[in-house]
Parts: structure tokens; sequence; C-alpha cells
């Protein structure tokens, strides 16, 4: 028998991800054919260096690490919810590193995003410009029309790109969702139930073609995917991570549709943790830094990173223990308005 955990939370990379269990009989999915999984060089941002270290330093709870699983095995997205500062968005990047899932598909949320944003990008304007520009005595053999056909004017998006036919699953972010429209969570209950979707520039484009195939440029990346008859469908479902920091409530369709995990402060034994990771160890100083947010934390809501950056720039400044307070007081101000802060 497979072993249904297959993420462990300790960030060694490893190909467990082969080992996952077959998916429940509705949420198996046929897309194809299938496409090579990318690595993550095909994606420059992917390996940054700001990305590579949150991936390495995430410390998971255990029950951060089984709702992960639950996830994977279900093939649902997973809705992690908490304070900012909490690691929400880093889970994602700590769980495709460890399965190798390639780089992080990521779709940062505002008031007007669509789904149709997530999905793909058309420019209409700009195939309408370089027609012009080529003109028809430059339409080449007769079968491209001037200015190229419609997928040299599409992207897929981050959404869109998860979706196509990968014999791994990719993983998707979808950061801040309860920044979105009200639409937005309806509108993904859909896309994410079937897995599939379509471009109906393409659907029209493919009744002028032999075979209905179009190249088109995938998120992240130069190198083009063969979409047919502008119809897209996942073969492994996505990792998905859809994090909110709790500002709206979402439609209770859309969150049975979903595993949620909830994320908490951290406390003391986990914020040593926490350092250890982003800098090798915790001295005397770190531990005094550590003790210090935690009794600010009691009166007003504090990040994690801001402990982070106070302990970092503590240690860069050199400072005697009265300078160094007065500066990680300043560096860990209250996010919340009307805080009482009553210093170190």
């Amino acid at each position: 028998m497979p072993n249904w955990s297959v993420y462990t939370g300790t960030s060694e990379p490893h190909d467990g991800i082969a080992e996952l269990p077959a998916p429940p009989p509705w949420r198996a999915f046929d897309g194809g054919p299938a496409l090579r999984h990318p690595d993550d060089t095909d994606d420059e941002s992917a390996v940054s260096p700001d990305r590579v270290h949150r991936a390495q330093s995430y410390v998971a709870t255990p029950e951060s690490v089984r709702l992960v699983n639950a996830a994977l095995c279900l093939r649902r997205p997973l809705l992690v919810t908490g304070p900012p500062g909490t690691g929400k968005s880093s889970l994602a990047y700590a769980v495709a590193r460890e399965l190798r899932l390639g780089p992080v598909l990521r779709w940062n949320i505002t008031s007007r995003s669509t789904l149709a944003d997530g999905l793909y990008q058309y420019d209409p304007l700009s195939r309408l410009y370089a027609a012009r520009k080529t003109g028809p005595a430059d339409a080449g053999d007769g079968h491209r029309p001037p200015g190229g056909g419609v997928e040299d004017h599409l992207r897929l998006g981050p959404l869109g790109t998860a979706l196509l036919p990968y014999e791994r699953p990719r993983a998707l972010l979808v950061d801040e969702i309860d920044k979105s429209d009200l639409d937005l969570p309806n509108d993904l209950l859909n896309i994410l139930e079937e897995g599939q979707y379509e471009i109906p520039e393409l659907v029209r484009a493919a009744r002028h073609s032999a075979d209905g195939a179009a190249q088109v440029l995938a998120d992240g990346t130069d190198a083009p995917v063969t979409v047919h008859r502008g119809r897209v469908r996942c073969r492994a479902f996505p990792f998905v991570v859809l994090t909110s920091n709790g500002e709206r409530e979402f439609p209770p369709a859309f969150l049975r549709r979903c595993v949620r995990l909830k994320l908490r402060r951290p406390d003391r034994a986990q914020l040593t943790d926490i350092v250890r990771a982003h800098f090798g160890g915790a001295d005397a100083r770190a531990e005094s830094l550590i003790n210090g947010f935690l009794t600010r934390a009691t009166s007003g809501e504090l990040a994690t990173d801001q402990l982070l950056n106070a302990i970092y720039l503590t240690g860069v400044a050199g400072l005697d223990a009265t300078s160094q307070d007065e500066l990680a007081e300043q560096l860990m101000p209250y996010l919340s308005a009307g805080a009482d802060d009553d210093g170190f």
C-alpha cells in the first residue's frame, strides 16, 4: 500500500509524490497528452535567493503536515488562514521544494482580480497592431494570418498553467484571496471542481485549423506548450494553496471544497526553531529578543518576520543591551491600530 503521508515537513527533497495514493473516484482526471514536468531552473524567479531560503527554512507544525497530506490525497485546495507573518505563503514553497513539484506558480490577488486573469491573458490590440504593421502582403504561405495567430498574443496565467496535463502536480499559490472581489471564490468553484477550462479565442481559431493545436506560452517560462482545440484539462490535480488573513467570510459552497488549515501565532519553542532555521542557531541575544517579542505580543499584533529583522540587524550593528532593545522596539511596531506599546 502506498504511504498517504508523502509530505514530511523536513524540507529534504525527495520523490515521495510518486507514492501518492490514487485519487478518490470523484477527483480523478484524465487530461492529456502528458506534459514534461518543469524543473526549477525553467523559471528564473523560482531559484531566486528569497524563494529558496523561504522553502528551506520553513518550520512545519504537525497539523500543517497532516492537512497538506490530506489536501494532496483528496486532490483538494488547501485554504490556509492566519494572522500576517505566520508563514502561510511560505508553506507552498516548502511543499513544492520537498516534493519536487517544480516552480511555484503564484497568483497575487487584489480587489480587481478576475478568474480570467488567473487562467490566461489575451491582448487583441497587440494582434491588431501586428497585423497592421505586417500587412496582407507579408502573410507568408497563406496558412498564417498577418500579425501571427491568436496564440502569439496569448499567455496562460498561473491558474491556467497549473491545470495543464502534467504528470506530477504543479504547486499553485493563490495569495490573499480574501482581498478579492466577492464573486471570485464562487467563480473558482467550477474550475477547481472540474479541473478544466476553455480558451474561447483558441476554440474559435481551432475551427479553421486542421489539427486544432496551438502553441501557447505558459506562466513563468518562454517555453510553449500545446493546447488542443482551446481546451485544457489537468492530469494530476495541482497542489493549490489559498491564503487568507481572515479579513472576510467565504461562501459555504467554497469552503466545503477546501481542506482548511488555520495557522496560529508560534509559541516560544516554535519561534526558537524558526530562528534556528534562519540563522543556524539562537544565541543569548536572540533568546532575549524572542522573550521581548513574546512579551510585546500579549498587547498587540506582531509578525514573525519583524522578530527576524530585529535579530539580524542587532547582530550586524553589534549594539549593547540597551541600544539593542531600543532598536528592536523600533523594528517591531504593532500591526494593529490602538495597541498598547509598553516597550521591552
